[in-house]
């Protein structure tokens, strides 16, 4: 988007993406996950396994994922989150977790969200 010092379009182009932030949140459906070591670690676990059946990001119906880190939330298209993280299967990011490491998950970069 090009840069423009004007108010009114500076307005116009906040009060389309207010209507659509709106849109989410009235219509989509949102799972949202609140990790407590994501600042600390610098990762979040995103799971798709549990005791060897698919689960969390492989068989949710949420549009969004929703990451909450202390205040902050963070919102991402559940088929943008899928890409992310299918770079990670099968490296040193992909790691058992959950109860009893009974799950598997990718370890995603914060900045990877972004």
């Amino acid at each position: 988007m090009n840069y423009n010092n004007d108010f009114k379009y500076d307005l116009q182009l906040g009060q389309v993406k207010e209507k659509e932030l709106g849109a989410i949140f009235q219509d989509a459906k949102i799972e949202v996950k609140y990790d407590l070591q994501a600042l600390t670690t610098g990762n979040v676990f995103v799971e798709y396994e549990s005791r060897n059946k698919p689960s969390g990001i492989s068989t949710t119906q949420a549009d969004y994922y929703c990451f909450v880190f202390g205040d902050t939330w963070h919102l991402i298209k559940t088929t943008l989150l899928k890409e992310r993280c299918r770079e990670y299967l099968n490296t040193n990011r992909d790691k058992k977790g959950g109860d009893m490491n009974t799950s598997k998950g990718i370890l995603l970069p914060i900045n990877k969200l972004f």
